[in-house]
């Protein structure tokens, strides 16, 4: 996951500091001849890869429009400071990359610019981006502040020949899953291996799950609603792969990250493993064919809902006060072009945002046919409301807890699940002043 969380509380605090710094949208320079700057987010391998990547790209569309860019690369680790201080200074770039669960979060600040009819006219207009994607551009019923730009979305990935070895199919419910793991879980080997001392994917998969269910985290006005019983349910059948059913190795517990399980699966010590389609490059580093694995939809319990994926991915923002508003917005245009799109979608083994578009991150065929439907027709946002980052911080841990809980010979019941809950709930209430 090429994203990480800002505090909704931080951002908060920045809103009536922003009234003073970035309030006015400032003067708008013609396009050709101007110099913009963007902070683009670290998609590859380092800082200095993603310079090799952008550079000639840019630099083709300084080419086309006369309009330069000045390029920064900004780590993960380094954004949520970066973006808040510019914030609450407003002395921000004129363009920039975001995760795009933080979308809601950002657009609350108000320090980022609204993608009216006039805007959006001039990127290319709404249309053409799949409609999930642009979903993520900011809190439901308002206008968005921000549009997607690489898309990714989770996958299950099977191992071709230890399921066929096995006697199993690629699973099209949860049951068949559960099922299928169980045979596969011999010995040394495991069925499954997840990301369990993660809370970001935690969270994600809290969130999958009871969307599967018909749940969901927070009411219409943003107000938590964790301790549903849709809620407690997905989280259980998750936790219940390693507690009841035993498919996936204790040791997960330790896994703070999805890197750790894509390796466990390129290297045959399981079968199966729930992953973003950027799970390629390391399956492939580790020696794992194209051919030698197949991805199917994460599936649904019979008669559940059929979503596999959150939106995952980046978006692009403007800055309200750029003086820069045309050049800007000719940038976004080319950014989220098709051509671009393409370009760019190898290197940082990403989806595409446009509707039609083909996903290049693959050479198979059928692996970016069955991701490009998840994204495109299977996938939900992430809550869209200011304390979403909040939701993956407090359920995310709590999962993790009740993960180590597991794997240390301990018990998570239905009610263990609503307690914790319950504290997650109350600690976002207090965030957010509820």
């Amino acid at each position: 996951m090429r994203k990480r969380v800002i505090a909704a509380a931080a951002l908060a605090a920045t809103i009536s500091l922003v009234a003073a710094g970035c309030s006015s949208s400032g003067s708008t320079s013609s396009a050709s001849g101007s110099t913009i700057t963007y902070w683009a987010s670290n998609q590859g391998t380092s800082l200095d890869n993603d310079k090799q990547v952008l550079t000639p790209v840019l630099d083709e569309f300084t080419k086309k429009t006369g309009v330069k860019v000045k390029l920064e690369v900004i780590g993960w680790n380094d954004l949520q400071t970066r973006i808040q201080t510019a914030v609450t200074s407003g002395q921000g770039p004129d363009v920039l990359n975001i995760g795009n669960t933080w979308a809601a979060s950002l657009q609350a600040t108000g320090a980022f610019l609204p993608f009216g009819d006039s805007e959006m006219k001039a990127i290319g207009g709404s249309d053409k981006f799949v409609k999930t994607a642009l979903d993520t551009g900011g809190a439901a019923g308002k206008t968005v502040t921000s549009v997607p730009l690489y898309g990714l979305a989770y996958g299950l990935y099977y191992n071709k020949k230890m399921f066929a070895d096995a006697g199993v199919q690629p699973p099209t419910n949860w049951e068949e899953l559960v099922t299928a793991a169980k045979k596969l879980t011999t010995g040394t080997q495991h069925g499954f291996s997840l990301a369990a001392g993660s809370y970001t994917e935690n969270a994600h998969f809290a969130f999958i799950n009871s969307a599967q269910n018909g749940g969901s985290w927070f009411d219409s006005k943003g107000n938590p609603t964790f301790t549903t019983q849709a809620n407690i349910d997905g989280v259980k059948r998750y936790l219940d792969l390693m507690q009841t059913d035993k498919v996936v190795n204790t040791s997960n517990a330790q896994y703070d990250n999805g890197v750790q399980a894509v390796n466990d699966f390129a290297t045959g010590k399981v079968a199966m493993i729930l992953s973003q389609n950027n799970a390629d490059s390391s399956i492939n580093a580790n020696g794992m064919k194209s051919d030698q694995y197949g991805v199917v939809p994460f599936p649904s319990p019979e008669g559940g809902k059929p979503v596999a994926s959150h939106v995952a991915g980046i978006n692009l923002s403007i800055f309200k006060n750029t003086k820069n508003k045309d050049a800007a917005l000719e940038f976004v245009k080319y950014m989220t072009s098709e051509s671009t799109q393409t370009t760019l979608g190898k290197p940082y083994s990403s989806l595409p945002v446009l509707k039609g578009a083909k996903a290049v991150f693959t050479d198979n065929p059928d692996e970016a046919a069955t991701f490009t439907k998840i994204y495109n027709e299977m996938s939900k946002p992430l809550p869209l409301v200011p304390a979403e980052d909040q939701f993956e911080n407090t359920v995310g841990k709590a999962m993790n807890d009740m993960f180590a809980k597991i794997a240390t010979g301990g018990t998570v019941s239905d009610s263990d699940i609503k307690s914790a809950l319950s504290t997650a709930q109350d600690q976002v209430k207090q965030s957010i002043g509820g």
